[in-house]
């Protein structure tokens, strides 16, 4: 991933604003409703409803007084240049709306449910377990491997043999 962003090529809004300046110095002197100045206050309510032009205008408005010093500037202007830099329009705006989560959640519950009633439809429809893994079985399993005195060596039929056998049910 990090890869593709540096070998993506980037074009910073400094050298846009410049070539932009540099265009406007070229063009005859006419006042354009873009180039001027848009209030800071409360940009984060006018910024979803502002143009592209508008946004750019704030943009570079922003970044000249940036260049101040930052203790002069007031906490309208460092509340926007933050909102600017780091709030949820474009590329962090939130991917699912507010309440989503609700409904994920409930969805992933019936999702779990309709799997539990599969799961115990099939058990109903099961056939009963085999005879063989009942404990009396297991237990006469063993009786016949010491009559048959199996495995006398390591198994159940040697000398001081204490394991269970063939016993596993509890």
């Amino acid at each position: 991933m990090q890869a593709i962003r540096l070998a993506r090529p980037r074009i910073s809004l400094r050298r846009l604003a410049t070539t932009a300046s540099a265009s406007a110095t070229h063009a005859p002197a006419a006042p354009s409703p873009a180039a001027s100045v848009i209030p800071l206050s409360n940009v984060e309510a006018q910024w979803e409803n502002m143009s592209k032009s508008d946004q750019l205008t704030v943009h570079r408005q922003l970044e000249e007084l940036q260049k101040k010093d930052w203790k002069s500037l007031s906490i309208d202007e460092k509340k926007a240049a933050y909102y600017v830099a780091f709030g949820p329009h474009g590329p962090r705006a939130p991917v699912s709306p507010p309440g989503e989560g609700l409904k994920v959640f409930i969805g992933t519950m019936g999702l779990i449910g309709i799997a539990g009633l599969v799961y115990m439809g099939a058990r109903s429809l099961a056939p009963p377990p085999p005879k063989t893994i009942t404990r009396e079985w297991e237990e006469a399993s063993n009786e016949r491997a010491r009559e048959q005195k199996m495995n006398p060596i390591s198994g159940i039929t040697s000398e001081g043999y204490s394991g269970k056998g063939f016993v596993t049910q509890k």
